[in-house]
């Protein structure tokens, strides 16, 4: 059961690992676009090239959708990036239901593990593989394993790394429940509450606060990189209204004089911003309504001569 990339490589390893996929279960069909098209999970597309047999329920308890699952007979439900799964699903499997979830448990339980722990400038993560409960991200832990974040890593990079262990640790937990030589152990609670949680990310929630320290900053631009990307308004150097996707950052640290927020470039290659203890570079960016690009191609066609600090 899953949506999105990151559920498709655990499906893939299984595969190719030989185990019996009796069914795959995602999201509805959704419309896309300005043309409304019709759009099919990431998950969807690889079970249909691969010829496995799909389920697309709309309502997890519903009859309908229950009797279909019965029909399949299955001992193991892997769960990666899906929805909260009611008991009379995940209480089906002979051998039981297990979850991927994309951070070391407890910490992190959520919905945005990768995004908000990079924002919250962590140098390791990981993945966990646990039984399923009644809860969100609750369940007794089956195994985990730790991955470094390094300073270039942003939310994109992590969720890589993350998929190709996690998928690694899915088949290894697979391998550990067929064999009848499960062990399981309680979660703990976590003490520090900025990272017991990683609640969903709204737009508010990636909008550059530039009154806060370069590696704030810096570590905010990462962990929403390449999605759903730090925002703000540049103080509207392209016009009122319009605002600024921003993906890649340089923090300098120095002492200066200038107002928090004051835009400064050489107008070949450099766009900086105050920020409280030094600036930000800004290195690659996305003005509303046009394509992502580098400082330096953003500058050739710009024209903000009169709303920027000359360095």
């Amino acid at each position: 059961m899953g949506t999105p990339d990151f559920a498709v490589l655990p499906l893939q390893k299984l595969l190719e690992g030989g185990y019996d996929i009796v069914g795959v279960v995602t999201a509805t069909d959704k419309e896309a676009g300005r043309g409304r098209n019709i759009t099919q999970s990431a998950v969807k597309k690889y079970a249909c090239q691969q010829g496995l047999k799909v389920l697309q329920p709309e309502k997890l308890g519903s009859e309908d959708f229950l009797k279909e699952l019965k029909e399949l007979r299955p001992d193991i439900i892997v769960v990666v990036a899906f929805r909260m799964l009611p008991e009379s699903v995940w209480s089906m499997p002979t051998i039981g239901t297990f979850n991927l979830h994309a951070s070391l448990l407890p910490r992190y339980r959520g919905a945005a593990p990768i995004n908000r722990a990079i924002m919250n400038g962590d140098t390791y993560s990981g993945v966990t593989t646990f039984m399923l409960d009644k809860h969100m991200d609750t369940g007794e832990i089956i195994m985990s394993e730790r991955v470094e974040i390094t300073p270039d890593d942003c939310a994109g990079t992590l969720h890589d790394k993350l998929m190709e262990t996690g998928a690694e640790l899915v088949v290894k937990t697979v391998d550990m429940m067929e064999s009848g030589e499960l062990k399981t152990r309680k979660q703990e609670e976590i003490d520090d509450p900025t990272k017991a949680a990683a609640p969903k990310i709204f737009k508010e929630t990636c909008l550059i606060d530039w009154s806060k320290d370069c590696q704030q900053i810096n570590n905010l631009v990462r962990g929403l990189s390449p999605y759903p990307a730090a925002w703000s308004p540049l103080n509207d150097m392209a016009g009122a209204g319009t605002t600024f996707k921003i993906f890649k950052v340089k923090p300098i640290i120095e002492k200066h004089n200038h107002p928090v927020g004051t835009i400064l470039s050489d107008l070949k290659k450099r766009l900086l911003v105050a920020v409280s203890d030094g600036f930000i570079e800004i290195e690659e960016l996305q003005q509303s309504g046009k394509k992502r690009v580098r400082t330096e191609e953003y500058l050739r066609g710009a024209h903000i001569e009169d709303k920027i600090v000359k360095i």
